[in-house]
């Protein structure tokens, strides 16, 4: 199956810089996107650390008799070491971590996603839009229990407060999964300066009205700069063709 993909990332409105991070593997063969937190320099470098020990993890044992599911749990194990490492070598950033979502294609294997805090995937298939991934939040736990509704949940003050993210020495679980994709599909990594300003509903407009996924990602990050670009947006759109 043939793939195309596209990426971009802003700083938004409010913020005067980045944390967020993306790659996008030239060849097609995994993507991802990060969301930094901890200070001004501390995010920059969590996401910075782990897109870039993710990507060289990936390279290194991509031929590798490693299924897709061990592939991407170790490449997030080996982030999460970096970032505790730099975190003792740099102790003004010891407080950094970062959100990681990561999809690999790798030939004659299902497509798989990983992904650790609040930085998601949707499908979008046949004008509906579905989120693959849950997100590792106190609102999100909150929410499957029934303890919210959605209405509260997207104004909620907790909303931020994440329940796993990389960087901590206490994570003990990366949630890893296979993907349902065919032709026409279309599949979308962001993190939540995305989602905190645009519902699904119109997530799912754009990419459908959309021609093109360069156009996709642009009319989706200004959307959220429309809403109030309060976070960095950053999205990785692939499209599945024959």
């Amino acid at each position: 199956m043939k793939l195309k993909f596209t990426g971009s990332s802003d700083p938004g409105l409010i913020r005067s810089n980045n944390q967020d991070a993306y790659y996008i593997d030239p060849e097609g063969r995994f993507f991802i996107v990060a969301d930094g937190m901890g200070g001004h320099a501390g995010g920059e470098e969590a996401s910075r650390i782990a897109t870039m020990e993710i990507q060289k993890y990936l390279l290194s044992n991509w031929d590798s008799s490693k299924s897709s599911s061990e592939l991407l749990q170790s490449a997030l194990w080996q982030a999460n070491e970096g970032i505790l490492l730099d975190q003792h070598n740099h102790l003004e950033r010891g407080d950094m971590g970062t959100t990681v979502v990561a999809v690999v294609f790798r030939p004659n294997e299902s497509p798989y996603v990983a992904h650790v805090g609040d930085s998601r995937l949707y499908r979008w298939r046949s004008g509906l839009l579905e989120l693959i991934t849950e997100d590792h939040t106190w609102v999100a736990r909150a929410l499957k229990m029934g303890d919210i509704t959605i209405d509260e949940a997207r104004n909620h003050p907790f909303r931020h407060v994440l329940s796993r993210c990389l960087g901590r020495d206490d994570l003990h679980e990366v949630d890893v999964q296979p993907l349902d994709v065919k032709s026409g599909d279309r599949l979308l990594l962001c993190s939540d300066g995305l989602t905190e300003e645009l519902v699904d509903e119109k997530i799912a407009y754009y990419l459908q009205e959309s021609n093109t996924i360069q156009e996709a990602a642009e009319s989706l990050i200004e959307g959220a700069k429309e809403r109030g670009g309060h976070d960095n947006i950053t999205v990785a759109i692939i499209e599945l063709d024959n």
